[in-house]
């Protein structure tokens, strides 16, 4: 056996498992990078994957899989700098147990994270809000559930995994009223409740009638809903949205829309940056920045407060029509 292997083994059972005691979310994104790369190594080398050594794996086989990812399986910069960094964090663990490969290894990790556009934040406006609100078919089990999942999500600003991964216990509606879940990193958090999420829930509670420990959003096994699950029924809603909300057809909606919505709620109602990052349970507060960015009417008003007195507030428009066109270049 080549010393790949159990080097592989041991980083995801001793080192991520044990000794980092990482998420399963973060097990399974390494594990899934891992397995691409391995595949695509074989394919490269004509070895089986338990045949690979450290020294298949160098440098110029690592970018030629990054390559890969990007321009063969379609995959966003941001991606390939997470496949990326998984790689990373297996090289230097590697890098302590086998220093005979050591140069191999350090030119690996000295391959460069790929820089990319970071586009700004897109989010519903409250009439988009109340038309996707009322797209599920609440004369149906799953539209009801559907309903209070949205409108859960779009108070709350909960993380997809974080939605899912809810159980009927993790609903509090007597006093102070809140839903406690498990965020990324392990970070366990709880975020209050408006009146009309109070109701949604306490209505969808109703007709659960189930252990505390049973999924809050189940599908119709009675098993939590997947990522892929919830991302489609939501599409099917924009859709049906769409017809009353025109506006909604040209955004990209996805569940982390929905949370990007409750945070600019709040900024909006002016609510601390900082306070924000905890409602949302960003890791750094500095995370919160980018609704500022995307939000042009805040920068609007701050550009209100400078304009000179004698000048009329607004934006500026062109005086002459050939102007016009030229400004619109």
């Amino acid at each position: 056996m080549t010393a790949l292997a159990p080097v592989l083994q041991a980083f995801f059972t001793d080192r991520l498992a044990r000794q980092r005691h990482a998420s399963g979310q973060t097990i399974a994104a390494y594990r899934d990078a891992w397995r691409l790369l391995l595949t695509f190594a074989a394919g490269r080398t004509g070895k089986q994957p338990v045949q690979l050594d450290i020294a298949d794996l160098d440098a110029p086989l690592i970018g030629s899989f990054l390559d890969h990812l990007e321009h063969v399986r379609g995959n966003s910069p941001r991606t390939r700098n997470a496949r990326l960094a998984a790689v990373r964090s297996l090289f230097g663990y590697a890098a302590l147990r086998h220093p005979e490969h050591a140069e191999s290894i350090a030119r690996v990790l000295a391959i460069p994270a790929k820089k990319h556009e970071k586009a700004l934040v897109t989010w519903l406006t409250e009439p988009e809000v109340s038309a996707l609100l009322a797209a599920p078919d609440k004369a149906t089990w799953a539209g009801r559930r559907d309903h209070a999942m949205l409108a859960l999500a779009a108070q709350t600003g909960l993380r997809v995994s974080e939605l899912t991964g809810l159980t009927c216990g993790d609903v509090h509606l007597g006093a102070g009223p809140h839903v406690s879940c498990h965020g990324k990193g392990r970070k366990e958090r709880i975020t209050p409740l408006t009146k009309n999420t109070i109701a949604v829930l306490r209505a969808w509670l109703a007709e659960r009638h189930r252990d505390p420990g049973q999924p809050l959003f189940p599908n119709r096994t009675g098993g939590r809903l997947s990522r892929d699950a919830v991302e489609k029924r939501l599409a099917q809603h924009v859709t049906t949205a769409s017809a009353a909300r025109p506006s909604l057809a040209a955004k990209h909606v996805t569940a982390h829309t929905l949370r990007h919505t409750a945070a600019m709620r709040l900024l909006h109602a002016g609510v601390d940056t900082s306070v924000i990052a905890l409602w949302m349970g960003h890791e750094q507060a500095d995370t919160t920045q980018i609704y500022l960015h995307a939000d042009l009417e805040l920068k609007e008003k701050a550009l209100a407060k400078t304009t000179p007195a004698n000048t009329k507030p607004g934006r500026y428009h062109p005086p002459d029509q050939l102007l016009a066109f030229l400004e619109s270049l």
